[in-house]
Parts: structure tokens; sequence; C-alpha cells
């Protein structure tokens, strides 16, 4: 084969694979035009034109359109930088594929209603943008007060969450209600008022009232219940509730009956919001962070406990 050489359709098609049909269209699109054509009207290509035809073949079987490849071949744009664009799309393609197999998991696992499919659908179907978007406008509408703590709204911020490209099941579950704890109104009000005093560091009332060292014994003994898997609503917790609540009784100069045991479960519940709690531990799963046992909050449990005690 050499340069002078000048082939018919069918010829290409041979050489290259391709329909004579798509050889046709190439060819009156101006892909790849014909050199010339014979006595008898048929179009002759050269072996730059069966060049040409090999690449635009390749560059379609790598999905890259016919625009972006008539850039290519009019020297616009180099097959390398076609290359690094497509393998980006590539990505976001993956990326989207891969949510949305973690989302027929979670569907397929938990039997999840239309309603609630079409809700994971839509939530894990947000661009990573969009989904930094949807934090920050929480971000800004719980800490974007005038008196907001700048160090409240930086602690949690520290922790955004950020679903990864392959999720399990249970963080696309995990993110799903988080969007949707997110844009509470209630919620946000909680969330502003919990982390305030956290970043502020103010200890409870009934901790400076009990004392550093009842304090420290109460934890330790929760600590411990909660270690050997004591769930807090069962019998084998009420030996530690019964201890705990005459301690405090003492400490504070009063009854340890029903009363003073709903006054003191309120007095804890103060220190750990459960709907607050409960977006860090969704934010743990999204961020795939492993749960610290030493980190979980006691008050929670201890509260459980003694408001089950007094539903006794």
């Amino acid at each position: 084969m050499d340069v002078t050489t000048l082939y018919s359709i069918g010829e290409l098609s041979r050489r290259t694979g391709l329909s004579v049909r798509t050889i046709r269209f190439y060819s009156d699109s101006g892909v790849v035009a014909p050199t010339t054509r014979s006595p008898a009207g048929y179009r002759l290509y050269d072996l730059d034109a069966l060049l040409r035809l090999e690449l635009v073949r390749t560059l379609r079987e790598l999905g890259i359109d016919l625009p972006m490849i008539r850039r290519v071949l009019d020297r616009e744009l180099s097959v390398a930088e076609v290359a690094a664009a497509h393998a980006d799309a590539v990505d976001v393609q993956i990326r989207m594929l891969q949510l949305r197999r973690s989302v027929l998991r979670v569907v397929a696992g938990r039997g999840s209603s239309p309603e609630e499919t079409r809700l994971m659908h839509r939530l894990t179907q947000l661009s990573g943008e969009e989904r930094r978007r949807l934090i920050d406008d929480f971000m800004d509408g719980t800490f974007g007060t005038v008196d907001a703590d700048p160090a409240a709204m930086a602690m949690v911020r520290a922790a955004t969450p950020d679903l990864p490209d392959d999720p399990t099941g249970e963080q696309v579950a995990a993110w799903v209600e988080l969007a949707e704890l997110v844009g509470d109104e209630d919620f946000r009000a909680r969330m502003r008022r919990t982390a305030l005093r956290q970043a502020a560091g103010r200890p409870l009332d009934i901790e400076r009232e009990a004392g550093e060292e009842l304090m420290g014994f109460a934890r330790q003994k929760v600590a411990e219940a909660r270690e050997a898997g004591i769930d807090p609503l069962s019998s084998r917790a009420a030996p530690v509730i019964d201890d705990l609540v005459h301690r405090f009784a003492e400490a504070l100069a009063r009854t340890p009956g029903g009363e003073f045991r709903h006054w003191l479960a309120q007095r804890f519940e103060e220190a750990h919001d459960p709907v607050v709690d409960r977006y860090w531990r969704l934010v743990w799963i999204v961020n795939g962070w492993q749960v610290v046992p030493n980190l979980i909050p006691v008050y929670p449990w201890l509260t459980q406990a003694l408001r089950s005690d007094i539903a006794a």
C-alpha cells in the first residue's frame, strides 16, 4: 500500500471493519471527506483518509462524540487533551453508577417503598458540589446569625459529612437521613444550642452541684455498664442506677424517689440532645470513621436508664 493508492468505500469497509453506511455517514458529515471521485462519480479515498477513518473508529469506540473528534482531526485539540477530558467524564459516570448501585442495594436490603426509593435516588444523585452546598446551607442557617459563636461553627464544620464515591449501603442510608435532618429548622435550633454550650465548655448545673468526684464515678460506672453490653432499658441496669441515684441524692440533700429520678434525668438530658447525638452518629457513618467507644457520651445511657426506671 502506497500514498498514491485510492480506495473505494467498499475497500475502506473491509480494511477498517466499519460498515459502508457508517463510512458514508462520516464522509457526508465532513469527518472523513473523499480525496476525489472516479469518472463514474464514486468516492475515492487516499491513505491519509484511511488513517483518519481508523482514528475516528478508535475514538468512537472510546465514547468520544463526533464534534470532539472533528476538532482532533482539524488539529484544534490533541488526542491527549481529548483523552484526558474524556477520562474525567468517565470518572463522573463511574461515581454515579457506584452511587446507583449502593442505592439499589439499600432498596433491596430494606424493602424500601417507592417514595423512599425516589428520595434516596434524588439525594444521592446530587453532585459533590451540590452535597457541599447542602451542608453549607445548613451551616449558614444554623450559625449564620449575628450572635453565632465562631468556635461552635468551626467545631461542626471540622466534621463535615462527605459521602464517598463508592459508598456502602449503610453510608447511603445515613446520608439520606442526614440530608433530611439538616433541612429541619427545629433540628438547627437544637444543634445551635448544643454546639454553643459545648464550644464554650460550660459544665452542666448538675455537674457543678454534684462535684467532680461524684461525676467521675458516675461516668466510670456508666462506661463499665456500656462496655458490658448492658441495655439501659433492661433490668440489668437497675442496680447501677439505684446506686447512682442514692449517691446523687446524698450529695444534693434530696430524697431518692421517683420525683428525684425524673429531675435527675432532666438535668443529664441537657448535656446531650438525642437528635444532635444522632446527627454526629450519622456523620461518623457517612465519613467512614471508626466509632470510638470512649468518645460516645455516657449521659444518653444514663438518661434512658433513669427514665426506664421511672416508667417501671
